[in-house]
């Protein structure tokens, strides 16, 4: 049958709007390529015109100036409305991108809400506000457990200064008088001046005095004793 009628031939997909907006660029950039070669014509044209004298040769050099002048104005009007398509196909694209954006955002959405449902589902709040309730409870337990057992037994709870002093000058007394009543052996060790003990006298200080009528006085030494006489050498 495909031989008889023939094949149906596949439409080719339609272009993006990238594509479309990619090819109009070549074109606007060919033009541009065409422009800049009529400038540089322009140019030379100008020249020449300022060379020559008026008469048939500038006449011609004008008429060709103003040619090539009216093909660079159709170029560029070309060239503006080249991209002015390509403005309005990247706003296209811009506005598809946008709502490609959005429908990813949307989609993200549903799946986050459903999880939420189903994570919503396991946690009451209720539940929340028992427990903390409950944790409340038991730290006020514990706070009181604790100060239940570091509570002190028979002992006064106010005690002041002038009462603290007159307990410590109190049991030093009691201390003296326990020491007084002990045996000497017992009691605690003082240092003992042994010198007001044996009653000794104390060292001179001072050169001894020569009596009189002694002329010859031996010399002392530093701990005032005389000092031995050194036998002289003969030689």
């Amino acid at each position: 049958m495909q031989r008889i009628f023939g094949a149906k031939k596949q439409k080719d997909p339609p272009p993006s709007v990238q594509d479309a907006s990619d090819q109009i660029n070549k074109r606007g950039e060919n033009v541009d390529e065409k422009i800049k070669k009529l400038d540089a014509e322009l140019a030379r044209y100008k020249e020449q015109i300022k060379k020559t004298r008026p008469g048939p040769a500038q006449a011609a050099a004008k008429a060709r100036a103003m040619r090539v002048l009216k093909q660079k104005r159709m170029y560029e009007g070309q060239r503006d409305m080249l991209y002015n398509q390509t403005f309005n196909l990247d706003q296209v694209a811009f506005a598809a991108e946008g709502i490609k954006d959005a429908q990813q955002t949307m989609s993200a959405l549903k799946a986050a809400n459903q999880d939420l449902k189903g994570m919503m589902k396991t946690v009451k709040i209720q539940d929340i506000d028992n427990l903390q309730d409950e944790m409340m409870d038991l730290m006020d337990m514990s706070t009181e457990i604790q100060e239940t057992l570091g509570r002190s037994y028979d002992v006064p709870d106010d005690i002041d200064e002038d009462e603290l002093m007159g307990e410590l000058d109190a049991l030093e007394m009691d201390m003296e008088s326990e020491n007084q009543g002990l045996p000497s052996y017992l009691q605690p060790d003082k240092e003992h001046d042994l010198d007001a003990e044996l009653n000794l006298p104390s060292a001179p200080t001072g050169t001894a005095a020569v009596p009189g009528g002694r002329t010859n006085a031996q010399a002392e030494d530093e701990l005032g004793l005389p000092t031995v006489p050194r036998a002289s050498i003969r030689g």
